[in-house]
């Protein structure tokens, strides 16, 4: 088998293929190392590359993705003996290595997959770029000068190049909808304690973000939630399983459906032109399949709703960086600027403050369960716009400047009160203003590859469901990939043949 061979095939493909015996396990693996050779010191995607042992190669035998080469993503996937270092580089620095596998690694591992690397992130993952100091920036294989979007971007490059059919991620804000939209992939986030997320980070943020994977066909993304989901100690509630399997309802119609579609994003900014024709686009698509589509947008303040859900980055950015502190003795500068300004505020949070912010949260479950009771499904666009430019979304020099005094106060209500962050917060959001919802809901959400912008970079459709809705999203998923296929749609890098 060569790389042409190999990057026709999904992961059930390729696994298909091993279990027939026309492929062998070293045959798969040889062609993901060439492949991952190949594009990476274009792309940078894969920060570690992982030898596995032999008791556990011989382990993956067995499963629905036995012997497909696989990549975890740097962040909260723990493999034991391997570091985990978030984009970080005092994480990198100490290189500790875990002595357990994180729950959804041990779930991913027992379908069979032959780890062989782990992927680029942004530090802790709270950006929708990919451009970490520790590791450098990730680029986008449909254009080197552009972001593969974030946080799971070194996934998602390393994914639309065709090193491995998929690979792991993990979405608290839209991190595997976005890079699956900047790289023209399928990117699932299922709901709130589907899938494990102990033993360290069960419940991560009060379930608003969740592990998966990022594909470039449907049925690998439903067939590895069949497989990773179920109840695991700790977990705040026990989710029933779905009456027919993900994989099974993703080869199945959905019924004429009603969706409501977001035309405008919840900032108030203008849709960039391309993103607005892709929707377009998409809405007809839909209707195409006898689906109902009409604007309607849930009764949520998208301004506040995104000022909620960085004060909870904030938080999650202080509770990360103590913790570092804690298990590496870092330095302030082992930390990125725009970091410890997150880290700041999330300490200057008052109790009170908090706990508005979870009434909140309150609020919008209630209010994107009455627009689901009128509506199936929720859609928008995934982004707001064509994936933006390596770089772009840098703090400006003068903001930098004017942050590092003011962090040194012993406060960040003077921080809060200047206003600098709360213009790099817009500057970033703006971008990225679509995903938030699912992650502070706990609801199910994909993102669709159906359209290539003028600019020639992907643009995704974002389609939010109520919760448990997880196989109606994938009955959809599966009927728009049957009607529109964009299995074989894949960037030059790729060395697919045309």
């Amino acid at each position: 088998m060569d790389h042409r061979d190999y990057i026709r095939y999904d992961a059930l493909g390729l696994a298909e293929l091993f279990h027939s015996g026309q492929v062998s396990a070293d045959e798969l693996l040889t062609c993901a190392r060439q492949r991952l050779d190949a594009v990476d010191p274009i792309l940078n995607c894969v920060v570690t590359r992982i030898d596995p042992p032999p008791a556990a190669s011989a382990q993956c035998g067995d499963g629905v993705f036995a012997q497909v080469p696989f990549l975890l993503k740097d962040l909260f996937q723990d493999y034991a003996g391997v570091p985990t270092g978030c984009g970080n580089r005092a994480l990198k620095r100490a290189a500790s290595k875990p002595a357990a596998h994180a729950e959804i690694v041990a779930r991913f591992l027992a379908t069979g997959v032959r780890l062989f690397g782990k992927t680029n992130t942004p530090e802790f993952g709270a950006k929708g770029v990919t451009e970490p100091e520790a590791n450098g920036p990730t680029r986008n294989p449909w254009h080197a000068d552009h972001t593969p979007g974030g946080s799971s971007g070194g996934s998602a490059a390393a994914v639309a190049a065709g090193a491995v059919p998929m690979a792991a991620a993990n979405d608290g804000g839209g991190s595997i909808r976005i890079p699956a939209a900047c790289c023209g992939l399928f990117g699932f986030k299922p709901g709130r304690a589907r899938v494990p997320g102990g033993p360290r980070h069960t419940d991560l943020m009060q379930g608003a973000a969740v592990d998966h994977v990022i594909t470039r066909s449907v049925r690998d993304s439903a067939a590895m939630l069949d497989a990773t989901s179920g109840y695991e100690p700790g977990a705040i509630v026990r989710i029933a399983a779905p009456d027919t399997s993900y994989r099974q309802a993703a080869e199945r119609d959905p019924r004429p459906l009603r969706i409501g579609v977001m035309t405008d994003s919840p900032l108030g900014h203008a849709l960039a032109p391309e993103t607005d024709q892709a929707l377009k686009a998409a809405i007809e698509q839909l209707e195409a399949l006898g689906h109902g589509v009409e604007t309607a947008t849930p009764a949520i303040d998208g301004r506040q709703l995104g000022a909620d859900f960085l004060s909870l980055w904030f938080v999650q950015m202080a509770a990360m960086v103590d913790q570092t502190r804690a298990d590496t003795d870092a330095r302030a500068d082992e930390f990125e600027l725009d970091t410890r300004a997150m880290a700041h505020l999330g300490r200057a949070l008052t109790a009170l403050e908090y706990e508005a912010i979870q009434r909140r949260r309150l609020d919008y479950r209630r209010a994107l369960a009455a627009f689901h009771d009128d509506y199936d499904l929720l859609l928008s666009p995934t982004l707001a716009g064509p994936p933006v430019a390596i770089g772009e979304l840098d703090t400006p020099a003068w903001q930098r400047t004017l942050l590092r005094p003011l962090l040194r106060l012993p406060s960040g209500r003077a921080l809060l009160r200047s206003g600098i962050v709360a213009q790099l917060a817009e500057a970033n959001l703006r971008h990225v203003p679509f995903t938030q919802l699912a992650n502070l809901t706990g609801t199910p959400a994909m993102s669709v590859p159906l359209s290539i912008g003028a600019s020639g970079l992907p643009q995704g459709s974002q389609l939010v469901g109520p919760p448990g809705s997880e196989g109606l999203l994938f009955q959809l998923a599966g009927q728009l990939e049957r009607a529109y296929p964009w299995f074989d749609r894949l960037p030059q890098i790729a060395g697919i043949d045309r």
